[in-house]
């Protein structure tokens, strides 16, 4: 049996890891999405051959496969808070740090750490809100889903804004780490509620006993497949969009339009997943829309590029169906 948490029925507790979950949502996929606006300026400063401008756009995919794993593991050795707090400083300083260099490998080693703390930070979310809020875990899991939605919108259409009128670049992507600075905060004050000795911590569930399941293979590559899907999208499109005539303004509208449609379904999809007659449907129709947004980019990219911007978001609302059926 797991002992109840001290800090269960606490509403300073409860307050503060609120705070700490919104914070940490908006900046999860910053450091992933503020590329893709500029990949060419980053390409053309640092001297990025081809095959280097292909592994940035996919550290996101290799950094969640690689640090996520590994996370869950983590976690239960030296806690669930003081992992968060650690993920949130190395996405903080991979953000700072990436944006003063002027050459391509501490560029790419520094986004890798940014990526890996947002990676890890990714896979803590939901089994934090499960232990703190187990009776709300829908609720919960719709707010940090919308709030990341915000902030995949917010960097993807200020990036070039800032980039612009503040300097290049380096100003635009660094931008992203002042707010990062302001999700540590939380973090620092909830680290007090990891016992050393684990004794607060649920049991675990080993890579292996969940591979043994039909269940677990099947949520791992929708999971899987779903990462890819979105991380190619943010990292490729705006670059997609710049070589069929739009300008980098245009391509990051483009693609906040894609990420500002998941902030009301961010909201919306957890509760209609809870519901078992509405749950297989809604898969079909957020499947169809990547297939027919991604089918009408390979025939009129230009001429439907808000149309099919904004079928693929509608598509991407398949993350936080996945994080309630985890939840």
């Amino acid at each position: 049996m797991t002992a109840a948490r001290p800090d269960a029925d606490d509403p300073r507790t409860h307050a503060l890891v609120v705070i700490g979950i919104v914070l940490l949502a908006f900046n999860l996929r910053t450091a992933a999405v503020s590329v893709g606006p500029v990949l060419a300026e980053i390409s053309e400063s640092l001297g990025l051959s081809g095959a280097e401008s292909g592994l940035l756009t996919s550290l996101p995919v290799l950094a969640f496969a690689g640090f996520g794993a590994l996370t869950p593991r983590l976690a239960h050795r030296i806690g669930p808070h003081r992992l968060t707090l650690i993920a949130v400083l190395a996405a903080t300083a991979g953000l700072f740090g990436r944006s003063l260099v002027d050459a391509a490998w501490p560029f790419l080693a520094l986004s890798l750490l940014a990526l890996s703390g947002m990676a890890a930070a990714n896979v803590l979310l939901p089994s934090l809100v499960k232990r703190h809020f187990p009776d709300r875990i829908g609720l919960i899991t719709a707010v940090y889903s919308t709030t990341m939605a915000v902030g995949l919108t917010a960097a993807s259409v200020f990036t070039v804004p800032i980039a612009e009128n503040y300097g290049g670049w380096r100003i635009g992507l660094a931008g992203w780490g002042v707010l990062a600075v302001a999700a540590i905060i939380p973090w620092i004050g909830l680290v007090a509620h990891d016992r050393p000795d684990g004794d607060d911590q649920p049991a675990t569930i080993s890579m292996a006993a969940v591979a043994r399941t039909r269940l677990g293979w099947l949520m791992a590559l929708f999971f899987g497949v779903q990462s890819l899907q979105a991380y190619a999208v943010f990292g490729w499109f705006p670059n997609l969009y710049r070589s069929v005539g739009f300008s980098a303004s245009d391509a990051g509208l483009l693609l906040g339009a894609i990420t500002g449609i998941g902030i009301p379904l961010s909201f919306l999809v957890p509760a209609l997943t809870a519901r078992d007659r509405v749950r297989l449907p809604m898969l079909w129709v957020l499947g169809g829309s990547y297939l027919v947004g991604y089918a009408g980019l390979l025939l009129a990219p230009a001429q439907g590029a808000w149309l099919w911007a904004l079928l693929v978001g509608i598509g991407t609302t398949t993350f936080p169906m996945i994080l309630t059926l985890i939840g």
